[in-house]
Protein backbone atom coordinates (compact mmCIF):
# COMPACT_ATOMS: atom_id res chain seq x y z
CA UNK A 1 0.00 0.00 0.00
CA UNK A 2 2.12 2.94 -1.36
CA UNK A 3 1.01 6.21 0.14
CA UNK A 4 1.56 8.47 -2.97
CA UNK A 5 -0.85 5.98 -4.79
CA UNK A 6 -3.43 6.17 -1.86
CA UNK A 7 -3.36 10.02 -2.23
CA UNK A 8 -3.29 10.20 -5.89
CA UNK A 9 -7.07 8.26 -5.13
CA UNK A 10 -7.88 10.92 -3.10
CA UNK A 11 -7.79 13.90 -5.44
CA UNK A 12 -9.80 11.87 -8.20
CA UNK A 13 -12.68 12.30 -5.21
CA UNK A 14 -15.33 15.08 -5.69
CA UNK A 15 -15.44 15.80 -2.38
CA UNK A 16 -11.76 16.38 -1.71
CA UNK A 17 -10.98 18.45 -4.95
CA UNK A 18 -14.40 20.44 -4.71
CA UNK A 19 -12.58 22.03 -1.73
CA UNK A 20 -9.64 22.53 -3.25
CA UNK A 21 -10.35 24.08 -6.07
CA UNK A 22 -12.73 26.46 -4.56
CA UNK A 23 -10.09 27.81 -1.88
CA UNK A 24 -8.47 31.16 -2.35
CA UNK A 25 -5.39 29.86 -1.23
CA UNK A 26 -4.21 26.54 -0.41
CA UNK A 27 -1.38 25.73 2.03
CA UNK A 28 0.21 22.29 2.13
CA UNK A 29 1.39 20.49 5.42
CA UNK A 30 2.75 16.72 5.36
CA UNK A 31 3.67 15.07 8.09
CA UNK A 32 4.96 11.52 9.48
CA UNK A 33 7.33 8.66 7.49
CA UNK A 34 5.39 9.03 3.95
CA UNK A 35 5.62 12.89 4.01
CA UNK A 36 8.21 12.77 1.06
CA UNK A 37 5.68 10.63 -1.40
CA UNK A 38 2.86 12.08 0.02
CA UNK A 39 3.97 15.79 -0.81
CA UNK A 40 5.29 14.51 -4.01
CA UNK A 41 1.71 12.80 -5.58
CA UNK A 42 0.10 15.82 -4.41
CA UNK A 43 2.07 18.15 -6.26
CA UNK A 44 2.61 15.63 -9.02
CA UNK A 45 -1.61 15.42 -9.69
CA UNK A 46 -2.99 18.68 -8.48
CA UNK A 47 -3.81 21.81 -10.82
CA UNK A 48 -4.19 24.29 -7.59
CA UNK A 49 -1.95 26.68 -7.24
CA UNK A 50 -0.50 26.50 -3.90
CA UNK A 51 1.03 28.99 -1.42
CA UNK A 52 2.97 26.93 0.88
CA UNK A 53 3.84 23.29 0.82
CA UNK A 54 6.06 21.92 3.83
CA UNK A 55 7.28 18.46 4.46
CA UNK A 56 8.29 16.71 7.76
CA UNK A 57 9.84 13.37 8.18
CA UNK A 58 12.81 11.49 9.09
CA UNK A 59 14.96 11.88 5.89
CA UNK A 60 14.98 14.45 3.48
CA UNK A 61 13.61 12.57 -0.03
CA UNK A 62 16.54 12.63 -2.94
CA UNK A 63 14.05 15.32 -4.67
CA UNK A 64 11.48 17.57 -3.61
CA UNK A 65 8.86 19.30 -5.19
CA UNK A 66 9.63 22.87 -6.83
CA UNK A 67 8.45 25.59 -4.27
CA UNK A 68 8.78 22.68 -1.33
CA UNK A 69 10.16 23.27 2.10
CA UNK A 70 11.71 20.07 4.28
CA UNK A 71 12.16 19.53 7.86
CA UNK A 72 14.08 16.66 8.46
CA UNK A 73 12.80 15.62 12.32
CA UNK A 74 13.08 12.59 14.57
CA UNK A 75 11.42 9.41 15.28
CA UNK A 76 10.71 7.06 17.51
CA UNK A 77 11.54 10.14 19.67
CA UNK A 78 10.92 13.75 18.62
CA UNK A 79 14.08 16.01 17.80
CA UNK A 80 15.06 19.73 17.78
CA UNK A 81 14.11 18.59 13.49
CA UNK A 82 10.54 18.19 15.23
CA UNK A 83 10.25 20.70 17.43
CA UNK A 84 10.99 23.37 14.77
CA UNK A 85 8.55 20.91 11.63
CA UNK A 86 5.99 21.94 14.38
CA UNK A 87 6.72 25.25 14.73
CA UNK A 88 6.80 25.74 10.42
CA UNK A 89 3.09 24.43 10.57
CA UNK A 90 1.75 26.41 13.33
CA UNK A 91 2.77 29.47 11.48
CA UNK A 92 1.36 28.16 8.16
CA UNK A 93 -1.91 27.17 9.83
CA UNK A 94 -2.19 31.02 11.49
CA UNK A 95 -1.20 32.71 8.13
CA UNK A 96 -4.85 31.49 6.58
CA UNK A 97 -7.47 33.83 5.98
CA UNK A 98 -11.39 32.29 6.16
CA UNK A 99 -11.33 31.18 2.42
CA UNK A 100 -8.03 29.57 2.50
CA UNK A 101 -7.63 26.09 2.53
CA UNK A 102 -5.00 24.47 4.81
CA UNK A 103 -4.23 20.14 3.31
CA UNK A 104 -2.56 18.14 6.02
CA UNK A 105 -1.57 14.83 4.60
CA UNK A 106 -0.57 13.12 7.42
CA UNK A 107 0.89 9.00 7.74
CA UNK A 108 2.62 7.04 10.49
CA UNK A 109 5.46 8.33 13.16
CA UNK A 110 3.46 11.91 12.93
CA UNK A 111 3.64 12.34 16.59
CA UNK A 112 7.21 12.35 16.95
CA UNK A 113 8.39 14.08 14.08
CA UNK A 114 6.02 17.48 14.39
CA UNK A 115 6.44 17.65 18.02
CA UNK A 116 6.35 21.14 20.03
CA UNK A 117 6.26 20.69 23.56
CA UNK A 118 3.42 22.72 25.84
CA UNK A 119 4.76 25.99 27.44
CA UNK A 120 6.52 24.82 30.21
CA UNK A 121 8.04 21.71 28.88
CA UNK A 122 11.43 20.89 27.91
CA UNK A 123 11.61 18.34 24.78
CA UNK A 124 14.63 16.56 26.64
CA UNK A 125 11.62 16.03 29.39
CA UNK A 126 9.06 15.11 26.42
CA UNK A 127 11.84 13.01 25.39
CA UNK A 128 11.85 10.54 28.49
CA UNK A 129 8.26 10.11 29.32
CA UNK A 130 7.90 8.86 25.80
CA UNK A 131 10.98 7.07 26.41
CA UNK A 132 9.45 5.50 29.54
CA UNK A 133 6.01 5.01 28.81
CA UNK A 134 7.60 2.74 25.65
CA UNK A 135 9.53 0.44 28.03
CA UNK A 136 6.52 0.09 30.53
CA UNK A 137 4.56 -0.94 27.71
CA UNK A 138 1.77 1.38 27.09
CA UNK A 139 -0.02 0.96 23.76
CA UNK A 140 -0.40 4.01 20.96
CA UNK A 141 -3.91 5.00 22.31
CA UNK A 142 -2.26 5.79 25.97
CA UNK A 143 1.08 7.21 24.08
CA UNK A 144 -0.57 9.51 22.56
CA UNK A 145 -2.90 10.60 25.38
CA UNK A 146 -0.31 11.45 27.31
CA UNK A 147 1.33 13.31 24.00
CA UNK A 148 -1.57 15.65 23.44
CA UNK A 149 -1.79 16.75 27.03
CA UNK A 150 2.18 17.95 26.58
CA UNK A 151 2.29 19.67 23.56
CA UNK A 152 1.11 22.80 21.85
CA UNK A 153 -0.02 21.45 18.31
CA UNK A 154 -2.06 17.97 18.62
CA UNK A 155 -4.51 17.39 19.63
CA UNK A 156 -6.74 19.48 17.48
CA UNK A 157 -4.42 22.24 18.12
CA UNK A 158 -3.07 22.74 14.56
CA UNK A 159 -6.61 23.23 13.02
CA UNK A 160 -7.60 25.42 15.96
CA UNK A 161 -4.20 27.83 14.67
CA UNK A 162 -6.10 28.53 11.33
CA UNK A 163 -9.30 30.72 10.72
CA UNK A 164 -9.53 28.75 7.42
CA UNK A 165 -10.59 25.30 6.11
CA UNK A 166 -8.40 22.43 7.32
CA UNK A 167 -8.54 19.41 5.12
CA UNK A 168 -6.50 16.23 6.73
CA UNK A 169 -5.77 13.11 5.09
CA UNK A 170 -4.40 10.61 6.54
CA UNK A 171 -2.68 7.13 6.44
CA UNK A 172 -3.32 5.47 9.58
CA UNK A 173 -0.72 3.29 11.34
CA UNK A 174 -3.29 2.37 14.34
CA UNK A 175 -5.94 -0.06 14.78
CA UNK A 176 -9.10 0.95 14.58
CA UNK A 177 -7.90 4.11 12.33
CA UNK A 178 -9.46 6.46 14.94
CA UNK A 179 -8.19 9.85 13.30
CA UNK A 180 -7.61 11.47 17.13
CA UNK A 181 -4.76 9.24 17.75
CA UNK A 182 -3.42 9.19 14.07
CA UNK A 183 -0.15 11.24 14.91
CA UNK A 184 -1.92 12.19 17.82
CA UNK A 185 -4.53 13.98 16.04
CA UNK A 186 -2.92 17.64 15.22
CA UNK A 187 -6.29 18.44 13.56
CA UNK A 188 -8.90 16.68 14.70
CA UNK A 189 -11.07 16.56 18.32
CA UNK A 190 -9.58 15.05 21.27
CA UNK A 191 -11.74 13.51 23.92
CA UNK A 192 -8.89 12.44 26.22
CA UNK A 193 -8.25 14.10 29.01
CA UNK A 194 -5.54 15.62 31.35
CA UNK A 195 -6.83 13.79 34.15
CA UNK A 196 -6.82 10.25 31.66
CA UNK A 197 -3.29 11.20 30.67
CA UNK A 198 -2.35 11.24 34.53
CA UNK A 199 -3.99 7.66 35.33
CA UNK A 200 -1.92 6.32 32.46
CA UNK A 201 1.58 7.54 33.90
CA UNK A 202 0.04 5.75 37.11
CA UNK A 203 -0.46 2.53 35.57
CA UNK A 204 2.78 2.09 33.30
CA UNK A 205 4.97 2.72 35.93
CA UNK A 206 3.43 5.06 38.56
CA UNK A 207 4.43 9.19 38.59
CA UNK A 208 7.48 8.95 40.52
CA UNK A 209 8.92 7.83 37.15
CA UNK A 210 8.58 10.37 35.25
CA UNK A 211 10.19 14.31 34.99
CA UNK A 212 8.57 16.45 37.94
CA UNK A 213 7.39 19.04 35.22
CA UNK A 214 5.65 16.74 33.35
CA UNK A 215 3.52 15.35 36.16
CA UNK A 216 3.09 18.56 37.43
CA UNK A 217 1.56 19.78 34.19
CA UNK A 218 -0.94 17.01 33.96
CA UNK A 219 -1.90 17.70 37.40
CA UNK A 220 -2.41 21.82 36.70
CA UNK A 221 -4.67 20.79 33.75
CA UNK A 222 -6.49 17.76 35.82
CA UNK A 223 -7.39 20.22 38.11
CA UNK A 224 -8.58 22.91 35.41
CA UNK A 225 -5.76 25.37 35.79
CA UNK A 226 -4.34 24.74 32.03
CA UNK A 227 -6.77 25.11 28.83
CA UNK A 228 -8.00 21.11 27.38
CA UNK A 229 -7.45 20.31 24.08
CA UNK A 230 -9.95 21.07 21.65
CA UNK A 231 -13.42 18.47 22.23
CA UNK A 232 -16.58 17.75 19.71
CA UNK A 233 -17.90 20.59 19.52
CA UNK A 234 -15.40 23.12 20.02
CA UNK A 235 -16.52 25.97 17.23
CA UNK A 236 -12.21 26.55 16.29
CA UNK A 237 -12.68 23.01 14.59
CA UNK A 238 -15.78 22.97 13.06
CA UNK A 239 -14.06 24.15 9.75
CA UNK A 240 -11.76 20.92 9.93
CA UNK A 241 -12.61 17.47 8.35
CA UNK A 242 -10.40 14.83 7.86
CA UNK A 243 -10.34 11.17 6.04
CA UNK A 244 -8.76 8.60 6.13
CA UNK A 245 -7.50 7.46 2.71
CA UNK A 246 -5.45 4.14 3.93
CA UNK A 247 -6.63 1.99 6.61
CA UNK A 248 -4.21 0.18 8.95
CA UNK A 249 -5.74 -3.26 7.52
CA UNK A 250 -5.01 -2.43 4.34
CA UNK A 251 -1.56 -4.18 4.25
CA UNK A 252 -4.13 -7.45 4.66
CA UNK A 253 -5.36 -7.01 1.66
CA UNK A 254 -2.23 -7.14 -0.24
CA UNK A 255 -1.08 -10.55 1.49
CA UNK A 256 -4.31 -11.98 0.66
CA UNK A 257 -4.13 -11.50 -2.99
CA UNK A 258 -0.26 -12.42 -2.81
CA UNK A 259 -0.44 -15.53 -1.36
CA UNK A 260 -3.66 -16.58 -3.28
CA UNK A 261 -1.51 -16.23 -6.27
CA UNK A 262 1.09 -18.61 -4.89
CA UNK A 263 -1.64 -21.19 -4.68
CA UNK A 264 -2.48 -20.81 -0.74
CA UNK A 265 -5.86 -21.04 0.78
CA UNK A 266 -6.30 -17.96 2.76
CA UNK A 267 -7.26 -17.29 5.97
CA UNK A 268 -7.54 -13.73 7.63
CA UNK A 269 -7.92 -13.03 11.51
CA UNK A 270 -10.55 -10.64 11.90
CA UNK A 271 -9.81 -9.40 15.58
CA UNK A 272 -6.59 -7.24 15.54
CA UNK A 273 -3.33 -8.46 16.97
CA UNK A 274 -2.64 -6.30 20.08
CA UNK A 275 -1.34 -6.52 23.72
CA UNK A 276 1.95 -7.36 24.80
CA UNK A 277 3.73 -9.20 22.08
CA UNK A 278 4.87 -12.36 23.53
CA UNK A 279 1.75 -12.81 24.73
CA UNK A 280 -0.08 -12.22 21.66
CA UNK A 281 2.05 -14.76 19.71
CA UNK A 282 1.09 -17.87 21.67
CA UNK A 283 -2.67 -16.51 22.03
CA UNK A 284 -2.88 -16.17 18.40
CA UNK A 285 -1.61 -19.79 17.84
CA UNK A 286 -4.23 -21.01 20.91
CA UNK A 287 -6.80 -19.07 18.61
CA UNK A 288 -6.32 -20.93 15.61
CA UNK A 289 -5.69 -24.18 17.30
CA UNK A 290 -9.87 -23.56 18.57
CA UNK A 291 -10.71 -22.73 14.81
CA UNK A 292 -9.15 -25.70 13.33
CA UNK A 293 -12.09 -27.32 11.88
CA UNK A 294 -13.44 -23.64 10.54
CA UNK A 295 -10.25 -23.17 8.75
CA UNK A 296 -9.74 -23.82 4.63
CA UNK A 297 -7.31 -26.86 4.01
CA UNK A 298 -4.14 -26.90 3.55
CA UNK A 299 -1.95 -24.88 2.01
CA UNK A 300 -3.10 -22.41 3.98
CA UNK A 301 -1.70 -18.77 4.27
CA UNK A 302 -3.12 -16.99 7.69
CA UNK A 303 -2.95 -13.44 7.91
CA UNK A 304 -3.50 -11.29 10.70
CA UNK A 305 -2.29 -7.51 11.35
CA UNK A 306 -1.93 -5.09 14.39
CA UNK A 307 0.22 -3.46 16.56
CA UNK A 308 1.40 -4.78 19.87
CA UNK A 309 3.65 -3.56 22.67
CA UNK A 310 6.87 -4.71 24.55
CA UNK A 311 7.52 -4.20 28.15
CA UNK A 312 11.28 -3.65 28.50
CA UNK A 313 12.83 -5.23 31.38
CA UNK A 314 16.37 -6.47 29.82
CA UNK A 315 19.11 -4.50 28.12
CA UNK A 316 19.18 -5.94 24.96
CA UNK A 317 18.08 -5.34 21.79
CA UNK A 318 15.07 -5.85 19.32
CA UNK A 319 11.50 -5.13 18.35
CA UNK A 320 7.66 -6.35 19.16
CA UNK A 321 7.92 -7.83 15.66
CA UNK A 322 10.95 -9.77 16.90
CA UNK A 323 9.32 -10.39 20.39
CA UNK A 324 6.36 -11.76 18.68
CA UNK A 325 8.29 -13.88 15.95
CA UNK A 326 10.44 -15.57 19.26
CA UNK A 327 7.39 -16.26 20.94
CA UNK A 328 5.62 -17.74 18.29
CA UNK A 329 8.53 -20.17 17.39
CA UNK A 330 8.07 -22.33 20.72
CA UNK A 331 4.05 -22.07 19.34
CA UNK A 332 4.19 -23.24 15.85
CA UNK A 333 4.69 -26.62 16.90
CA UNK A 334 0.57 -26.75 17.79
CA UNK A 335 -0.38 -25.97 13.99
CA UNK A 336 1.45 -28.85 12.21
CA UNK A 337 5.04 -30.35 11.70
CA UNK A 338 5.39 -28.40 8.36
CA UNK A 339 4.62 -24.72 9.78
CA UNK A 340 6.16 -21.21 9.44
CA UNK A 341 5.52 -17.98 10.51
CA UNK A 342 6.53 -14.32 10.22
CA UNK A 343 6.08 -10.74 12.21
CA UNK A 344 6.98 -7.35 9.94
CA UNK A 345 6.68 -3.74 10.54
CA UNK A 346 5.04 -2.25 7.26
CA UNK A 347 7.54 0.47 8.14
CA UNK A 348 10.34 -1.93 7.67
CA UNK A 349 11.74 -0.59 11.08
CA UNK A 350 10.93 -2.74 14.19
CA UNK A 351 12.28 -0.68 17.24
CA UNK A 352 15.66 0.48 17.19
CA UNK A 353 16.84 -2.01 14.43
CA UNK A 354 17.35 -2.76 11.04
CA UNK A 355 15.54 -5.47 10.79
CA UNK A 356 11.51 -4.76 10.32
CA UNK A 357 11.18 -8.48 12.06
CA UNK A 358 11.98 -11.92 11.96
CA UNK A 359 10.96 -15.59 9.95
CA UNK A 360 10.63 -18.77 12.20
CA UNK A 361 9.82 -22.01 11.61
CA UNK A 362 8.80 -25.36 13.82
CA UNK A 363 12.56 -25.88 13.32
CA UNK A 364 13.74 -22.50 14.60
CA UNK A 365 14.14 -24.04 18.38
CA UNK A 366 16.11 -26.91 17.34
CA UNK A 367 18.56 -24.84 15.01
CA UNK A 368 19.33 -22.18 17.69
CA UNK A 369 20.24 -25.33 20.32
CA UNK A 370 22.42 -26.54 17.67
CA UNK A 371 24.05 -23.49 17.35
CA UNK A 372 24.98 -23.41 20.74
CA UNK A 373 22.15 -20.54 21.58
CA UNK A 374 20.68 -20.16 24.94
CA UNK A 375 17.12 -20.61 25.68
CA UNK A 376 15.15 -18.78 23.26
CA UNK A 377 13.07 -17.64 27.05
CA UNK A 378 16.64 -16.26 27.63
CA UNK A 379 16.79 -13.74 25.16
CA UNK A 380 12.93 -13.14 25.59
CA UNK A 381 13.71 -12.03 29.44
CA UNK A 382 16.80 -9.67 28.11
CA UNK A 383 14.65 -8.26 25.18
CA UNK A 384 17.22 -9.24 22.83
CA UNK A 385 15.63 -10.75 20.21
CA UNK A 386 17.62 -8.98 17.24
CA UNK A 387 20.74 -11.01 18.60
CA UNK A 388 18.85 -14.34 18.44
CA UNK A 389 17.58 -14.34 15.01
CA UNK A 390 20.74 -12.34 13.45
CA UNK A 391 22.54 -15.04 14.78
CA UNK A 392 20.30 -17.99 12.54
CA UNK A 393 20.06 -15.34 9.42
CA UNK A 394 16.61 -15.19 10.20
CA UNK A 395 16.51 -11.18 10.35
CA UNK A 396 13.76 -9.70 7.51
CA UNK A 397 15.33 -6.47 6.73
CA UNK A 398 13.27 -4.74 3.95
CA UNK A 399 15.05 -1.31 4.87
CA UNK A 400 12.44 1.52 5.05
CA UNK A 401 9.37 1.67 3.10
CA UNK A 402 8.51 5.14 4.37
CA UNK A 403 4.94 3.67 4.77
CA UNK A 404 3.69 2.73 8.49
CA UNK A 405 0.44 0.43 8.38
CA UNK A 406 0.70 -1.50 11.48
CA UNK A 407 2.16 -4.53 11.73
CA UNK A 408 1.79 -7.80 9.44
CA UNK A 409 1.84 -11.57 10.68
CA UNK A 410 1.76 -14.61 8.16
CA UNK A 411 1.62 -18.04 9.11
CA UNK A 412 2.15 -20.39 6.93
CA UNK A 413 0.61 -24.12 6.95
CA UNK A 414 1.73 -27.11 4.25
Amino acid sequence: MHAGRLVDAALEDADILGPLQSARAVDVLAAGKAAGAMLHAFASANQVPVRAMLGIGPARPQSLPAGSRWQDAGHPLPTEGSVEGARQALAIAAQAAPDDLLLVLLSGGGSALMALPADGIALAEKQQTARLLMAHGADIHELNTVRKHLSAIKGGRLAAASRGNVLTLAVSDVVGDDLSVIASGPTVPDNSTYAAALEILAARGGHGDYPRAIVEQLRRGAAGELAETPKTGDPRLDRATARVIGAQRGAIDGARRAAAALGYQVHVVAEPVTGEARLAAAQLVEQLQRERQTLPPPPLCIVASGETTVTVTGKGRGGRNQEFALALAAALPRLGAHTAGASIGTDGIDGPTDAAGAVVDTTTVDRARAAGLPNPETYLANNNTYEFFDRLNDLIRTGPTSTNVGDLQVILVA
